[in-house]
């Protein structure tokens, strides 16, 4: 027997009978040999973790563009926040943690340069629009390894491409990523807009803080416990109370915090940063790196310049910028 199969065994035995056994996966668009010491969902994991365009989350923007300060959080701290409260939950349901994990790391591989005003940026200029989950997918299933792809799982995918609206994954573990995801965004970002100066620690309503905690952590705990205790035969939910607290939250969060002009106060230049890096390019095809031109040539140029300035980091969407529309110093030789 080997380590993978061993663990196979252990998922058999202490699964819950609705959670998604690695062995029952769906499998992978391109079929794959086994691996000896791991089920298909940690593979996918270590092949999330191993990308580039993890790594590019890093530096770039979660809500705060470019912030001073290293405490603020970007889209990969985001992304390791919800992995962490998408496991807790998972381990509390005896839920298939790796498949969990997984789709937590890869929700956002997608994610455009400057958080969600570049995400709108791209909408409008793309004939097609632009959605960043369905984006993530495809980094996933065809970006990533100059154009190979990562080759994951369908449950990963399907994980990935439901995580924020439209209609529900179709794993529990799907389902409990969603709820992280939300989960995460809401409290960090209160923590992010008191320490900017833009939301007084004791702004959240009353009525929310009675239902859900005071701080940051005492709010993870409640809605994780609750989310645990409320859950049953695979279906993923919170109690009515809590759930409508979570609502008032949400709603609190998108009337002040998200429309903020301190926090958004740049978020108007993203606009012109965006449409005058898509004109260029598009313009220019040739000045993309070679692997966009093999899409240029396949599917497009707007799929191509898309592709290339989504999968940019902050910091190189503004590079490029200035590279193309600054002028420079100019230097004797």
């Amino acid at each position: 027997m080997t380590v993978r199969e061993r663990t196979q065994e252990i998922e058999r035995m202490t699964l819950a009978p609705w959670a998604t056994r690695s062995e029952d996966s769906r499998g992978r668009a391109a079929p794959e040999e086994e691996c000896p010491l791991r089920t298909c969902f940690q593979r996918d994991r270590d092949r999330v973790i191993h990308s580039k365009a993890f790594r590019r989350l890093k530096q770039k923007t979660q809500v705060f563009l470019s912030p001073e300060g290293d405490h603020y959080r970007t889209r990969l701290t985001h992304t390791l926040e919800v992995s962490q409260i998408a496991r807790t939950v998972a381990r509390g349901l005896r839920l298939n943690e790796d498949l969990t994990e997984a789709i937590a790391l890869a929700h956002d591989l997608g994610h455009t340069p400057f958080g969600h005003a570049g995400e709108r940026a791209l909408a409008k200029l793309n004939p097609t629009g632009f959605k960043h989950y369905e984006q993530s997918v495809r980094v996933a299933t065809k970006l990533e390894k100059e154009g190979r792809g990562l080759n994951l799982c369908w449950e990963v995918l399907n994980g990935v491409v439901c995580h924020t609206k439209g209609a529900w994954p179709k794993t529990p573990e799907g389902c409990v990523v969603r709820y992280a995801d939300r989960i995460a965004y809401m409290n960090h970002d209160i923590e992010d807009a008191v320490t900017a100066g833009v939301l007084r620690p004791d702004a959240v309503p009353a009525d929310v803080r009675a239902a859900l905690g005071q701080t940051k952590s005492q709010r993870i705990t409640t809605l994780v416990t609750d989310l645990i205790a409320n859950s049953r035969d695979g279906v993923i939910a919170m109690s009515q109370p809590v759930a409508e607290a979570y609502e008032a939250l949400h709603a609190f969060m998108y009337g002040t915090v998200y429309v903020d002009p301190t926090a958004k106060r740049e978020e108007k230049k993203v606009d012109k940063v965006v449409s005058d890096l898509y004109a260029y390019f598009c313009e220019n095809p040739m000045q993309m790196p070679q692997n966009y031109l093999y899409i240029v040539y396949g599917e497009g140029v707007e799929r191509a310049v898309t592709d290339f300035i989504s999968g940019m980091s902050d910091e190189y969407a503004i590079s490029q910028y200035e590279k193309l529309f600054v002028p420079q110093k100019w230097a004797v030789l």
